[in-house]
């Protein structure tokens, strides 16, 4: 992970545009015969490039390459750059996972060590 970078993508993930350029869901890709949201757009929000950070960048992209491969985005948001985006988003504690497409938008807080607990909170699985 690079590190003092305000917002990025993570390495190998499509190309967003940054925060604050585009209103929330303006490039929502939608299958018009299902309605399903095409693309997943998450956001983890770091600061800096701490070991948590780091091992929740690596989960993140276990995750949503077993999950959800060639459907996701993922934008990393270094707070120590741009710390006044947590306001907006409300960011209390790091590292966070914002998934901001598709809706409604979901917070998972930590590492994402927990895969259980991160897919359930991604509605990835059904609860059991």
């Amino acid at each position: 992970m690079r590190s003092r970078m305000g917002s990025r993508q993570a390495e190998g993930d499509h190309d967003r545009t940054p925060e604050g350029s585009e209103p929330a869901g303006a490039d929502t890709v939608v299958d018009e015969p299902t309605g399903e949201v095409k693309e997943w757009q998450l956001r983890l929000y770091v600061a800096g490039e701490t070991a948590r950070s780091t091992a929740a960048l690596a989960n993140l992209r276990r995750i949503c390459e077993d999950h959800l491969a060639g459907k996701y985005s993922i934008e990393v948001v270094d707070l120590l750059v741009r710390p006044q985006l947590a306001k907006g988003e409300q960011i209390v504690a790091i590292p966070t996972l914002v998934r901001r497409l598709p809706e409604p938008v979901r917070k998972i807080i930590g590492d994402l060590s927990d895969r259980d607990r991160v897919l359930i909170g991604l509605d990835l699985r059904p609860k059991d």
